[in-house]
């Protein structure tokens, strides 16, 4: 028996030593490719705990192409609004959008407050919604109290004709989409 036990060890013992530094090979790689992917995961949980410290009105401030909307917004008295909890949905146009509007409806606009907010809180909807999940909508509730019709042509989203340009703009309070047109209530 014991002459049995030791020839074991003596042929199994290097097959024992090969599986053993396998393994630690094994390990090893392992071990490397464990921290690589941790490192990445913490990255981009990072990107996504990054917290975004500009509302609705700063981050439209900080972009030219909105300082039409900007003025708008204040003359409108939205401003306070806007930078509140939200969370927002807003349809930005641009100032092109704005420069399409017939010759002096935006001058009329500026000169009624009240028209003038009435006009911007359709391009306002409470919550936040996603761009692709605007993709999938029928409609959208405003907070002018009336619904936008969204429509699909040729893949890209119409909500009452103005089309959808850019999504997903962060914000602290919400998000902004980019919108080609000034959408006009119905009456």
């Amino acid at each position: 028996m014991i002459k049995i036990t030791k020839i074991l060890r003596w042929a199994c013992g290097p097959i024992l030593m090969v599986c053993l530094f396998a393994g630690s090979v094994k390990a090893d790689e392992v071990k490397k490719e464990e921290k690589a992917l941790t490192k990445e995961t913490n990255k981009d949980i990072k990107a996504a705990d990054k917290v975004i410290d500009k509302d609705i009105i700063a981050t439209a401030t900080a972009d030219a192409k909105f300082s039409t909307l900007v003025t708008a917004l204040k003359t409108a008295d939205l401003v306070e609004t806007l930078k509140g909890p939200g969370p927002y949905t807003v349809f930005a146009p641009t100032n092109d959008a704005f420069a399409k509007l017939p010759p002096g409806t935006l001058d009329a606009l500026l000169k009624d407050a009240p028209k003038l907010k009435k006009v911007l809180l359709y391009h306002v909807a409470n919550g936040k919604t996603a761009g692709k999940e605007v993709m999938t909508m029928k409609s959208v509730k405003t907070a002018q109290g009336t619904s936008l019709t969204i429509t699909l042509k040729d893949g890209k989203a119409l909500l009452d004709g103005a089309q959808l340009v850019e999504t997903d703009i962060p914000t602290s309070n919400g998000v902004i989409h980019v919108i080609d047109t000034v959408m006009m209530p119905k009456s």
